[in-house]
């Protein structure tokens, strides 16, 4: 577990440039229209606190905090009208982002270093599968609460 505390130490020393360079991916890709949607710096802002914090995010905090934070995403996107399939796609692009970033930076000598890749991954593939299931549950529930509260508001 050691090696893959200092893998993800070396992100989190990292995260500012990862979240500008997921930023300029996010803009540069043709499969993501509608973040334009999305506020530059607030985009940049999460992913920063994600990868700033990826130790805690993968190894301390719950599955109600990786929920709580993932429905608010989903739910913020469907209010920024950015389509579900966007949404999904850009935490894939922020996981990609991040194995991009590790695969140029570590170095991978010894089979105990391999190892310590091998458990970052299943880590990442842990939270990145539940960060998406959460956000998909936050968009759709936003989209049924909404035309609720358009009702609301004329009657």
């Amino acid at each position: 577990m050691m090696l893959a505390y200092r893998h993800l130490r070396l992100v989190e020393t990292h995260s500012e440039a990862l979240a500008a360079r997921l930023l300029e991916r996010t803009r540069n890709s043709l499969l993501l229209p509608d973040y334009r949607n999305v506020p530059p710096g607030e985009l940049e802002q999460r992913v920063y606190e994600i990868y700033h914090h990826l130790a805690d995010w993968l190894l301390g905090k719950s599955e109600l905090d990786v929920e709580k934070r993932y429905m608010e995403i989903g739910s913020k996107r469907a209010q920024q009208e950015v389509p579900l399939s966007q949404l999904i796609w850009a935490i894939i692009l922020t996981k990609k982002n991040l194995w991009d970033f590790l695969k140029r930076e570590a170095v991978l000598d010894r089979p105990a270093e391999i190892s310590g890749e091998l458990e970052v991954e299943e880590l990442l593939d842990q939270f990145f599968d539940r960060a998406i299931y959460y956000a998909a549950m936050g968009y759709e529930r936003s989209l049924v609460s909404e035309p609720l509260r358009k009702v609301g508001a004329v009657g």
